[in-house]
């Protein structure tokens, strides 16, 4: 069985890939720094401790891999986390250059903005050419929001649109990006590990919807049942004070919410779908339809809202 290794594999995206790729006929090393735990979760992997910053760790933990899949992200870690980001993929790249059964990288980044966009945007597209830029084929998939229970944008949108009867719409939510479904992302994370490909490429995985922020609010709000929440437009609001209000009705926390808000304030579009027709996977999920499968994850996790935020949501859902 060819070996992969799979980085970020406790993580949201890890977690989902894990079973396709499973399926798929692979055998998965995972790489945590918190391996006790990976392995006390997922006893049934082989478990490398430490982080892709570590070039004795990315040796060990490479060694003998076919292939790996790179989805490491730091949001908002310290205030030279970008270049930190940009040193570990370099590192990685090296180490798996060094790796003779090694013939390709796989890396989950983020949509180029149509403008200067977030520093934590910037990041990931700079991750991505250093891995592209090393002598293993290297196949970049782009992706703006991914929806699935689990991801923090859609934390985000589903927390906004659960709690406000109305919303404040500063200028950034008339900003509009191709939300795409986690089950989507999945196929492309595995289709890209076998694509017909010689050297590096990076290609852009749009879901099939183009939607503002308000339509995104809206269209989860009616997924969800709820009245269309009445909107009250303030164009003057920032995005640092947007993430303060962000932060406070959502559970995310302010680096979260602040990296989300700054990458919405520029358009997120794809520049192509070319991706999709390379690997015949034309038909995607709707973002209703991923919204859906989402919120209905959530439920099989039954994991209640509690305090006032969860008296608001049950109040707004009764009526």
């Amino acid at each position: 069985m060819p070996r992969i290794l799979l980085t970020g594999a406790t993580g949201f995206v890890g977690r989902a890939v894990r079973p396709a790729l499973l399926r798929a006929g692979w055998q998965i090393r995972g790489l945590s720094r918190d391996v006790g735990r990976a392995r006390a979760r997922w006893p049934e992997l082989e478990w490398v401790a430490g982080d892709v910053g570590d070039p004795a760790v990315c040796a060990r933990a490479l060694a003998g891999c076919d292939a790996a899949l790179y989805l490491v992200h730091a949001i908002g870690e310290g205030p030279d986390f970008r270049r930190r980001e940009v040193e570990a993929a370099r590192t990685f790249a090296a180490a798996a250059a060094a790796v003779p059964s090694m013939r390709r990288i796989v890396y989950l980044g983020g949509v180029a903005p149509r403008g200067p966009g977030s520093e934590h945007l910037q990041s990931r597209l700079e991750v991505g050419e250093a891995l592209r830029a090393g002598p293993v084929s290297a196949i970049e998939l782009r992706a703006s929001m991914i929806v699935g229970h689990g991801s923090l944008s859609w934390l985000v949108v589903r927390d906004l649109a659960a709690r406000l009867p109305v919303m404040v719409l500063p200028r950034w939510l008339r900003s509009r990006t191709e939300p795409v479904a986690i089950d989507d992302v999945v196929v492309a994370l595995i289709r890209a590990l076998e694509l017909d490909q010689s050297g590096s490429a990076w290609f852009d995985i749009p879901g099939p919807d183009v939607l503002t922020g308000k339509q995104i609010l809206e269209e989860t709000a009616r997924v969800m049942g709820l009245r269309r929440p009445r909107s009250l437009d303030v164009p003057l609001l920032t995005p640092r004070l947007s993430s303060q209000w962000v932060r406070f009705v959502t559970r995310a926390d302010w680096s979260v919410a602040r990296n989300i808000v700054i990458g919405l304030t520029n358009d997120l579009l794809a520049e192509s779908d070319r991706f999709w027709g390379s690997i015949d996977h034309r038909v995607r999920l709707s973002f209703a339809e991923a919204a859906r499968r989402a919120l209905a994850a959530e439920e099989r996790e039954g994991v209640p809202v509690r305090g006032p935020w969860g008296v608001i949501e049950r109040l707004l859902a009764a009526h």
